[in-house]
């Protein structure tokens, strides 16, 4: 199923979003052309909490989504809705047990590692911010790598790139902003390296992004 745009979709993000990038990754994988609308996190006590925003995505969080007179707010929502109604490389594969374990590891990544050191959660914890987040980003890699040790082949399922390759990334940046050892999850590390050499990954990272401060562009 695919639908005639009219309309180029509209990017409602952060540069250093894990949610935003993903969603500029999956738009990258499918050749989407996009407009981008800067929602700072952390400027005037955050963007995300004023009214105007709050009528687009009442959960005040990015990304949200214009796209096809719809606003999707979650960015798995999001991924796999441009992958059932837009042409090119598949996010999700075709067979179910590959499927699965895309989804898997997906939610692994964004429901229980992700939201545990997000900025709205760390904000909360004060001094100890960086030892929270180091806790639960081991704690969720630790599980991550003997699946992917069974589940990858290039990439993190088989040899083709997914929506769980999508979420992997971003999670590993945040793993190395806050100083956590990647080299102790040999399979997580190598398939990051892999997917950093690909065009739609290096387009999207946060260090290019329109938003991105002049000190932060690579």
């Amino acid at each position: 199923m695919s639908f005639v745009c009219l309309t180029k979709p509209v990017l409602h993000g952060y540069f250093r979003s894990s949610c935003s990038w993903r969603v500029r990754i999956a738009f990258a994988l499918k050749g989407i052309e996009y407009d981008q609308v800067a929602v700072n996190l952390i400027q005037d006590g955050g963007q995300q909490f004023t009214e105007q925003y709050k009528t687009l995505n009442p959960m005040q969080q990015v990304p949200a989504v214009e796209i096809d007179g719809l606003v999707l707010s979650q960015s798995l929502a999001v991924i796999q809705y441009i992958d059932e109604t837009r042409p090119g490389p598949r996010l999700l594969p075709a067979d179910p047990k590959k499927r699965a374990q895309v989804r898997m590891i997906s939610d692994i990544i964004a429901s229980g590692i992700q939201p545990l050191q997000n900025l709205h959660v760390i904000q909360k914890m004060g001094t100890e911010k960086v030892q929270w987040a180091q806790h639960f980003i081991h704690r969720g890699f630790q599980a991550l790598e003997p699946i992917l040790k069974q589940t990858a082949g290039k990439y993190c399922v088989g040899d083709e790139i997914s929506m769980a390759d999508i979420c992997l990334v971003p999670q590993v940046y945040n793993a190395e902003r806050f100083k956590v050892d990647v080299g102790l999850y040999p399979t997580i590390q190598r398939l990051n390296e892999t997917l950093h050499e690909i065009e739609a990954f290096r387009v999207s990272h946060p260090s290019s992004q329109p938003d991105t401060p002049a000190d932060l562009r690579a």
